[in-house]
């Protein structure tokens, strides 16, 4: 049993930052894989970034090169750093734990508008 819980998202300006951050209940090395997700009115929810036990990570086409997933393990904490926002990078951001199955943060709102 994972519980996640998202904090971080808010209003910013376009080309400015946030820092996303999802607290798991458990020590993160227990869980296969993580990841951010986000889903924005009207579209389907799609994949942001993603980061492996190992250390292994993915991302979206439309962040790379601005955001950063990572990881704290001393505070169970998954973080992902976004830079040089968008307008298009509004939604909601929810985080993902996977172990034998799928667990889900109940998500925070990012709105980049100016």
């Amino acid at each position: 049993q994972v519980q996640l819980v998202e904090s971080g998202g808010g209003l910013v300006q376009p080309g400015g930052s946030l820092r996303l951050s999802c607290a798991a209940s458990v020590n993160i090395f227990r869980i296969n894989t993580m990841g951010w997700y986000r889903q924005a009115p009207g579209k389907q929810r799609e994949s942001v970034a993603t980061i492996t036990v190992a250390g292994t990570t993915t991302y979206e086409d439309s962040v790379k090169g601005r955001f950063t997933i990572s990881r704290d393990s001393d505070k169970n904490t998954l973080y992902l750093q976004m830079n040089s926002l968008k307008p298009e990078d509004t939604a909601l951001y929810l985080c993902k734990a996977t172990t034998y199955k799928d667990y889900w943060g109940k998500g925070t709102l990012v709105t980049v508008s100016s």
